[in-house]
């Protein structure tokens, strides 16, 4: 993505949800409108005056098409410089638009404090920006990405807008962005090497191959996130010439990141790797955060460390050959996530399968940015973000003992009702939350139960090794409400099943 355009009717805040949107990602900022004055050297009601709108308009597409050699940008629109087709087609050529609007009495309280700066409003400003909104309903309502900016505070909806383009800049453990949108995002690289599985490179042999930068293809499974797969990576990495400037793309679900991310924080003490994660699981959770690591026998993700990625880039198209049963697996953490804090992704998960297919974009944007408030308040987990742990400490042993013919995700969704259940016992939550978690994953076709035949004893076997305990307790997020979590330590692991 090149530029952010950011464009609506006068008084929805283009310029001041823009400044906010640019330092949130590190990007320039660009008021258009301060572009043409600065150009023509008065006023914009001066120039209207003078030389009337169509010279303004001339102005105003000049200064629009000079963009194309700046450096991504934010930019702030005036209200009508998409007007022309030829400036519209420009934006959405050289970026991606974003729609600001708001109810007709906001911007009024917004426009009334300003009755000379806006020229075409001049006069009667309820009978004038009533008509221009007429006018120009058709042309608003074709911008396929919009947000309402109604009764929220200026950064909420720079955080909404960025939610709506899929767009973070991460810096609480190094400084990286993680962007959804497709492989035209990748920067050019140098020396660089992709790492992927059996089935992306079958599965994307023509994707991969366009990228033009050489592949090493491991097995692909949980069974292969191990100590010999890392062994084989380090060297194919010196055999392939390696430096510490290379860059290494992971190109996978959450098997490939962990075990790429790990390899590429230990190969010469560490080298540049970015995240292409592929499987829905990766997208909204694995690929997040600087996590890296490796499966022992004894459990899951036992050696590790924190080393970010340069880049997270999740292109929605690669979900197109996802298996069914990995894109439910996924949704569990997606559910999670609207369970820790976002109670509108949890009800969009209530729609059921199906809608969600067709959603799939908005559901890895909400997701996505669930993910990265928490790692970004709390980024090497020592509060709050033991709070993503809901459903794991159960699951992960599910998970093992199950010997992984249970997927992550089905192991996730039955420690998350097991977990619920739990507080709902110990009186955190009510019955009705342990009800509608149970409704939503039973909608996905996500497990609720742990198999009758797998023995209880070798699940709490399996907790007490988990990462996540300390010496006499582990600590478990348990749920309260959708949106809020409680972590609570917890000694007695049968009452938990």
């Amino acid at each position: 993505m090149k530029h952010i355009f950011l464009y609506g009717p006068p008084g929805t805040g283009k310029s001041t949800i823009g400044k906010i949107v640019a330092d949130n990602l590190k990007l320039p900022f660009i008021d258009l409108d301060r572009v043409i004055e600065s150009n023509a050297g008065k006023a914009i009601p001066e120039i209207m005056e003078a030389q009337g709108e169509s010279a303004f308009r001339d102005l105003e597409s000049s200064a629009l098409k000079n963009l194309v050699n700046e450096k991504s940008s934010v930019v702030a629109l005036g209200g009508g410089a998409l007007l022309r087709e030829e400036n519209k087609h420009f934006a959405q050529a050289n970026g991606k638009v974003l729609l600001l609007m708001a109810e007709l009495n906001t911007l009024l309280e917004r426009l009334q404090n300003k009755p000379n700066q806006r020229p075409l409003l001049a006069g009667d400003l309820e009978a004038k920006l009533t008509s221009l909104l007429e006018k120009r309903k058709a042309h608003y309502e074709s911008f396929p990405l919009s947000i309402n900016v109604d009764n929220k505070t200026a950064e909420k909806n720079a955080l909404k807008a960025q939610v709506k383009l899929g767009r973070h800049h991460l810096s609480a453990m190094g400084e990286y962005d993680a962007i959804v949108g497709d492989l035209s995002n990748l920067p050019n690289l140098q020396n660089a090497i992709i790492v992927t599985d059996e089935n992306i490179a079958k599965h994307h042999a023509k994707t991969i191959g366009d990228l033009k930068i050489k592949t090493i293809v491991v097995p692909a499974g949980e069974e292969h996130k191990n100590l010999e797969t890392v062994h084989h990576l380090w060297k194919s990495f010196l055999e392939n010439g390696l430096d510490r400037k290379s860059t290494v793309i992971a190109l996978g679900g959450g098997v490939i990141g962990d075990v790429t991310g790990f390899v590429a924080s230990t190969y010469m003490r560490g080298i540049d790797w970015i995240a292409v994660p592929t499987t829905l699981l990766s997208m909204v959770d694995a690929s997040l955060g600087g996590k890296t690591g490796f499966d022992l026998p004894e459990g899951k993700n036992l050696i590790g460390a924190f080393h970010p990625p340069k880049l997270v880039l999740a292109d929605v198209q690669f979900l197109n050959t996802l298996p069914e049963r990995e894109l439910i697996s996924g949704m569990a953490e997606v559910v999670k996530h609207g369970i820790i804090s976002d109670p509108e992704l949890f009800e969009l998960c209530n729609n059921g399968l199906d809608w969600v297919k067709d959603n799939l974009e908005e559901i890895v944007k909400r997701a996505m940015a669930v993910k990265i408030k928490v790692i970004e308040d709390d980024p090497f987990e020592k509060n709050i973000r033991a709070k993503l742990n809901l459903g794991h400490t159960v699951g992960h042993a599910v998970e093992l003992v199950s010997k992984f013919n249970l997927r992550h995700g089905e192991s996730i969704a039955i420690g998350m009702v097991v977990e619920a259940k739990y507080s709902a016992k110990v009186g955190l939550a009510s019955r009705s939350v342990v009800e509608a978690i149970e409704s939503t994953l039973k909608k996905l076709n996500l497990p609720i139960q742990i198999p009758d035949a797998m023995p209880r004893e070798e699940i709490i076997k399996a907790m007490k090794v988990d990462k996540k305990k300390n010496a006499k307790s582990i600590r478990f997020a348990l749920p309260v409400e959708i949106g809020k979590v409680e972590l609570k330590d917890v000694t007695d692991l049968e009452d938990v099943l």
